[in-house]
C-alpha cells in the first residue's frame, strides 16, 4: 500500500489513484474523459464524492474475489470488458440523502485489484484509522420494545442489526417482556456489569427511553435536591431522597397521543403498552444483588457509576408513536439515521429534568420522591388527558384522542401557586404574574416576543457557559454552589388550565416546531408555561397554533413563559397528577430542575 498515491479499480468509475492522508483517503480517475460522466452516473445512489473522510466510515471489508463494475458509462469499456473479477474490499460510509438534509443513509465504494495482498493491506490499515476513532462504541445494551409503535421495534431492529454487525459493534439484545423490565434490569445491574459496554440503546419511543434513563440514574445520579423557595421547609426535612418506586399506578400513558386529539403539544409521546413502572420482579442479567459493586474474585470495591460522565452514551433508534426526543435531537425520524449516529459515535449533551416529590396529597407526609424526564413536565391538562385515558382502554390508541377532546371540553382549570427562579442572563419571556394579574389588554391580543435562537448542531447556545470539563467520574458538580447563588424567587398563582416544563423543544410530526421551538438541548434550562384560565375558544386558538410551521402559540396574553433552571409548584388538589414523558406521577407539591448535560447521547443535535 502506498501513502503517496496507489492505482485501484473504484466501481462505477474505473482506474483511479488513491490517496491516503491523515484524516481520510481522496481518489482521482485516471480517465478523465470519464469524469463528468461516470460521476453524474451514480446519481442513481447518493452522490459519491472523490474523498472519504475516516470520520464517516462505519466498516470496511475485505470480500472475496469477484466482479466490481467498470464505468457506468456504456459507450466506454475499460479493459475490454464492462465488469471485472478481481480482488476486492469494500469501504462502507454515511452521506446526505437527498430528499431529506438530515437524514444520513448508508454507501458503499467497491474497490478492486488483481492482488489479493494489496486488497488485504488496504483492508487493514482503513480499519486500524477507523478502529482509531476512540468515540465510537464496542459494546452496547440494546433494549427493544416489540410493542411499541403498533410493533415496530422489533422490524426496525432487524433491519438496522446488519450495521451494526458489519460495524463490529457487539449489542446484547434484550426483548422487554414487561413493563419496568428495562427499568428493573439497569436499576439492578452492578456498576462492574455496566461498565463493559459503552452506552444504552432504545429500540422504541420515547417511553423506553425514559425507563431506561430512570433505571440508570435511580441510584448513580448524585446531584442535590433542586433548591426551594425561602420558607418552604422540604429540603432540610430530609437527607435521603426514595428511589423510583411503584405509586400503584398504571402508567400506560403516552403523552402526544392524547394530546394530538385537539393538539400537538404534548409532543412527547410514549407509546401503546409502555407502562413505565416496574409489575413484577427485578430482572437484570443474571447478577447477585449481593454487594454488586464488589469484584468476587478479589473482593476489591468497583469504581461506582455515576453521572455526568464523559464515557456512558444512550441511544434511541425511533420506533414510537412521535419519537419527540429523536426528532428534536437528530431533526429525522428515522432508524437508520439513528443507528448510523450510533455506530459513529456522534456525542452530544442533553439536559435532563429532575422532579422531586414532596407530598403525593395535601393530606400525606411528607416523602420525597425523585424522578426524572427527558422531555416534558406537566400538570392540570397535560396529567388529566393521561388519566382519563384509563377509562378508556376497551377502545385502544383511540382512547388518546376521545379522552384529549373530552378534557378540553370540561375545560377545567386548577388553583396553584408556582415559584420559579429569575433568570439573571435574560430578560423575562413573559410579564410577571403581577403584571398578567394587571393586564388591561384584552386576553385575545397577543404581544411581540423576543427573536427565537433555534437549537442546532454544534448549537453555540449550548456550548456556552457548558460544563467545566471533569477530570474524573467522581468530581460531581454541586449545584447548589454554582448556579444557585443568591436566588431571586418569582411567584405566580392563579386559575391555571395547565403548567407545563418544556426540556427540549419536544418537536413531532403534528407540532413542526414543538412545544417551545427555541428550546436547547444543553442549556441548563427549563421552559415554565403557565396557561392560565381563559374562554374555550381562545384555548383552542392557543392550541391550533402549535400545528403551524413558524407560528407561535405562546404570545397570547393568558400564556406566561419563563425560562428558568428550576421552579416549585404547589396545589390544595387531592388528586393532583402529573405528566412525565407520557407517566401519570400524582404529586401536589414538586420541585423540578433542570440539570444540565446530566446524560450524553448517540446524536449531534438536529441539522439545518
Amino acid at each position: 500500500m502506498q501513502a503517496d498515491g496507489e492505482v485501484l479499480f473504484l466501481g462505477g468509475v474505473g482506474e483511479v489513484t488513491v490517496t491516503l492522508g491523515h484524516d481520510g483517503l481522496s481518489f482521482l480517475p485516471l480517465h478523465p474523459e470519464l469524469g463528468s460522466s461516470c460521476w453524474s452516473s451514480i446519481g442513481l445512489l447518493p452522490k459519491l464524492e472523490n474523498k472519504i473522510k475516516f470520520l464517516d466510515v462505519y466498516a470496511v471489508e475485505l470480500l472475496d474475489e469477484g466482479p466490481v463494475c467498470g464505468p457506468w458509462n456504456t459507450r466506454i469499456v475499460v479493459q475490454g470488458k464492462k465488469n471485472t473479477e478481481m480482488h476486492r474490499f469494500a469501504v462502507h460510509v454515511i452521506t446526505r440523502s437527498r430528499k431529506h438534509p438530515s437524514q444520513w443513509v448508508p454507501c458503499e465504494y467497491l474497490f478492486g485489484h488483481k492482488d489479493p495482498e494489496t486488497c488485504k493491506s488496504w483492508a487493514e490499515h482503513l480499519s486500524a484509522c477507523i478502529n482509531n476513532e476512540q468515540d465510537r462504541p464496542k459494546n452496547l445494551m440494546v433494549f427493544v420494545h416489540p410493542l411499541c409503535g403498533k410493533g415496530r421495534g422489533c422490524k426496525n431492529w432487524e433491519m438496522v442489526a446488519p450495521l451494526f454487525d458489519q460495524a463490529k459493534v457487539n449489542t446484547k439484545v434484550i426483548i422487554t417482556e414487561r413493563a419496568g423490565h428495562a427499568y428493573d434490569t439497569l436499576a439492578s445491574i452492578s456498576d462492574k456489569e455496566l461498565k463493559k459496554f459503552d452506552g444504552v440503546v432504545a429500540v422504541g419511543g420515547d417511553g423506553l427511553f425514559n425507563e431506561i434513563l430512570n433505571g440508570l440514574l435511580n441510584s448513580r445520579n448524585k446531584t442535590s435536591y433542586p433548591p426551594t423557595p425561602e420558607g418552604f421547609g422540604y429540603f432540610e426535612s430530609t437527607e435521603k431522597c426514595q428511589g423510583y418506586r411503584n405509586d400503584g399506578l398504571n402508567n400506560s400513558t403516552p403523552t402526544s397521543d392524547a394530546v394530538n386529539a385537539m393538539l400537538p403539544v404534548g409532543s412527547n409521546n410514549c407509546d401503546d403498552h409502555e407502562p413505565l413502572l416496574s409489575t413484577g420482579q427485578s430482572v437484570g442479567l443474571g447478577i447477585s444483588s449481593l454487594n454488586p459493586n464488589t469484584d468476587s474474585s478479589s473482593g476489591d470495591q468497583v469504581p461506582l457509576v455515576s453521572f455526568p460522565n464523559d464515557w456512558f452514551r444512550l441511544g434511541i433508534i425511533p420506533s414510537g408513536s412521535t419519537d419527540a426526543i429523536v426528532l428534536s435531537t437528530t431533526g429525522e425520524r428515522d432508524a437508520v439515521t439513528s443507528a448510523l449516529l450510533i455506530i459513529l459515535g456522534r456525542r452530544m449533551s442533553l439536559d435532563i429534568a429532575q422532579v422531586v416529590r414532596w407530598k403525593s396529597s395535601p393530606s400525606a407526609e411528607v416523602l420525597p420522591t425523585v424522578r426524572y424526564a427527558a422531555s416534558f413536565a406537566g400538570y392540570g391538562f397535560y396529567g388529566e388527558v393521561i388519566r382519563e385515558s384509563e377509562n378508556y382502554r376497551w377502545m385502544g390508541p383511540a382512547r388518546y384522542d376521545f379522552s384529549g377532546t373530552m378534557v378540553f371540553l370540561k375545560h377545567r382549570s386548577y388553583d396553584a401557586k408556582v415559584a420559579f427562579l429569575e433568570n439573571e442572563n435574560s430578560l423575562s419571556l413573559a410579564a410577571s404574574a403581577e403584571n398578567v394579574a394587571d393586564e388591561v389588554q384584552p386576553l385575545q391580543s397577543r404581544r411581540k416576543r423576543p427573536r427565537k435562537i433555534i437549537c442546532r448542531a454544534n448549537c453555540s447556545v449550548c456550548k456556552e457557559n457548558s460544563m467545566p470539563e471533569q477530570n474524573s467520574e467522581d468530581e460531581i458538580p454541586n449545584s447548589s454552589q454554582t448556579i444557585y447563588d443568591n436566588p431571586k424567587w418569582v411567584w405566580s398563582e392563579g386559575h391555571f388550565l395547565s403548567v407545563g416544563a418544556a426540556v427540549i423543544s419536544c418537536r413531532n410530526e403534528r407540532a413542526p416546531d414543538g412545544l417551545v421551538a427555541e428550546a436547547h438541548l444543553s442549556d441548563g434550562f427549563l421552559h415554565l408555561l403557565l396557561i392560565r384560565d381563559c374562554p374555550l375558544p381562545l384555548y383552542l386558538w392557543h392550541l391550533t397554533q402549535f400545528t403551524k410551521k413558524g407560528s407561535d402559540p405562546l404570545t397570547f396574553n393568558f400564556v406566561e413563559h419563563h425560562k428558568t433552571r428550576a421552579f416549585t409548584f404547589i396545589s390544595s388538589h387531592n388528586e393532583s397528577v402529573w405528566n412525565l414523558d407520557g407517566e401519570l406521577f400524582q404529586a401536589c407539591e414538586v420541585s423540578v430542575q433542570a440539570c444540565r448535560g446530566l446524560v450524553n447521547l448517540f446524536a449531534s443535535g438536529p441539522e439545518v
